[in-house]
């Protein structure tokens, strides 16, 4: 072997820089979770933008005076809320919210408690049968209102239950069963189950576990179903207009649907009864946005 190859071997290998391709890889990642976030937040825009706006519209007319054209998202150049005392005066909005609140007040809790129970039950005992049952509850989630406004109004006006507020309670109650069983039984099977089994452990009874151990978790996913709940039963229209055919007794919804048959022609005051129509949903989510929001997220991250 010659002297330069002698050398040449001796010679120590070049090295890498040290982490390198680990500082690479971070960046990259880096790269793609700034790009990941503010495509989340630029979708987000957009969805509020397209939430904000028609309100805002709906919004903006209402404050025009009565009998003005509308042409789209435009500020008015004369402010006025005659529109809204013209709205409550002529469509009777004191009654129509009142019989809202009566029926919203009668859904809300008692489905509450109902779900609370057999989402209790389905999430966290081993029932014969328990996953047949959930599956059942999932099923509901399928079945249109408008499949079945008819065959009920049949079976209501043959038990006297048409034309009053427990006939419409008692349906909307079933109606949105299967979505709060689904929700309350998903919440407590994300549950930690040594919570139970430390509760059964120190001799408490079902009723003690739920009540003292998981029911105080439980509450942002209550005030989200509770929110949710209260804003279907607000919003619902075609069971109310088909099992309530009394005009004193309408809800907010229906009330409005035959002020716009009525007032077909003033956009303005039309804007201003749906506005008093939304107005309290907007006034339940401002008070409850927190935990509404934490419960959503919750329901989100868990299982």
């Amino acid at each position: 072997m010659t002297t330069g190859n002698m050398t040449a071997a001796k010679r120590p290998a070049a090295r890498r820089p040290a982490g390198n391709g680990t500082t690479t890889a971070r960046a990259a990642a880096n790269r793609t979770s700034r790009t990941e976030r503010w495509s989340g937040y630029a979708l987000l825009t957009v969805m509020a933008i397209a939430v904000v706006v028609p309100f805002l519209s709906v919004f903006l007319a209402s404050l025009r005076p009565a009998g003005e054209p509308v042409t789209g998202l435009a500020w008015p150049e004369e402010w006025s809320l005659a529109n809204y005392r013209q709205a409550w005066s002529v469509a009777g909005f004191s009654d129509l919210i009142r019989s809202s609140l009566v029926i919203a007040v009668g859904v809300v809790p008692a489905s509450l408690v109902l779900a609370t129970l057999a989402g209790y039950a389905l999430g966290t005992m081993k029932l014969p049968g328990g996953n047949a049952v959930a599956a059942f509850f999932v099923a509901g989630l399928t079945i249109p209102v408008e499949l079945i406004v008819v065959p009920l109004y049949f079976d209501l006006r043959a038990v006297g239950l048409t034309n009053t507020y427990l006939g419409v309670i008692l349906v909307e109650i079933a109606l949105f069963m299967p979505f709060s069983v689904f929700w309350m039984r998903t919440h407590f099977r994300s549950t930690p189950p040594s919570l139970v089994e430390a509760a059964r452990i120190d001799g408490a009874s079902s009723a003690t576990i739920l009540l003292r151990v998981l029911l105080p978790l439980a509450r942002p996913s209550l005030m989200t179903l509770g929110v949710l709940v209260f804003m279907w039963s607000w919003n619902q229209f075609l069971l109310v207009l088909v099992l309530i055919q009394d005009a004193t007794m309408r809800t907010a919804p229906a009330g409005l649907g035959f002020f716009v048959g009525q007032n077909n022609t003033d956009v303005p005051t039309l804007a201003a009864g749906t506005v008093i129509v939304m107005l309290p949903i907007m006034i339940v989510y401002l008070l409850f946005q927190r935990s509404f929001v934490t419960g959503l997220l919750q329901g989100a991250t868990k299982g």
